[in-house]
């Protein structure tokens, strides 16, 4: 087969009461495309009927696959799949559709910029948050001001779970990270800019879905003492 125009990676833990239709709306959106696509279903170890879900798509849609991985967290799931997949640009897209997949175009040439990774941002000129507890948006606020403190700095949201990156650069970048959980944007982000590639952010409408893995205070703990491990591991570059 030719190598597909656009990858789209889904990471999924325990997702058998949406991923049925979220495939449905993917598969029937890139399917009106002119370009060859695929669909990575990166499994973290579900223990429910996810994967045999997803099995059941395979049969009609053969450019869709699935990864049955052990459980390690979303950037273990996200690695793997970004790796396994072969598109020229491959999409991070959140198994609750938060943003519509819709927006890929708002990412992807030739709307998007270009750069080597486009994230889509809920901070960004044109962005949207629909249905955000205030709560959660302010503890968002204060993870980004942390992440432009000690490993990025310029960036309004690093942690929209909707991001394109170039298939050349993923293949080079995604090796080399470290984190398992939900942190690996700003490894892979912070790893880029130490390497000299480009990154921009572009304004997507984004629905706060009940139904979150995040869990508020746990992960933000987590992820805050993640951001201490990247400078860390990767203090050696320049």
């Amino acid at each position: 087969m030719p190598q597909p125009f656009l990858s789209v990676v889904i990471p999924t833990f325990n997702e058998e009461a949406r991923i049925g239709g979220t495939l449905t709306k993917v598969i029937s959106y890139l399917s009106a495309q002119d370009y060859q696509w695929e669909i990575v279903v990166a499994d973290d170890g579900s223990t429910d009927r996810t994967a045999r879900l997803v099995g059941q798509e395979i049969v009609e849609h053969p450019n869709i696959r699935v990864l049955h991985l052990p459980h390690r967290g979303k950037g273990w799931a996200v690695k793997n799949g970004m790796l396994a997949a072969g598109g020229e640009y491959r999409l991070i897209c959140d198994a609750d559709l938060s943003v519509p997949i819709e927006q890929i175009e708002r990412l992807l040439p030739p709307s998007g910029p270009g750069s080597d990774i486009v994230l889509g941002s809920r901070e960004a000129p044109s962005a949207t948050r629909i249905g955000e507890p205030a709560r959660r948006h302010l503890m968002g606020r204060v993870f980004n001001r942390l992440v432009a403190l000690l490993a990025v700095p310029g960036l309004a949201d690093t942690q929209c779970g909707f991001k394109t990156v170039r298939g050349d650069v993923a293949e080079s970048l995604f090796p080399r990270l470290t984190l398992d959980g939900f942190s690996f944007d700003v490894e892979l982000l912070y790893l880029a800019r130490k390497s000299g590639m480009t990154y921009s952010e572009v304004g997507v409408d984004w629905y706060y879905r009940s139904q979150s893995k995040v869990r508020p205070l746990q992960d933000a703990l987590a992820m805050t003492l993640d951001l201490l491990k990247i400078r860390w591991r990767h203090r050696g570059l320049s």
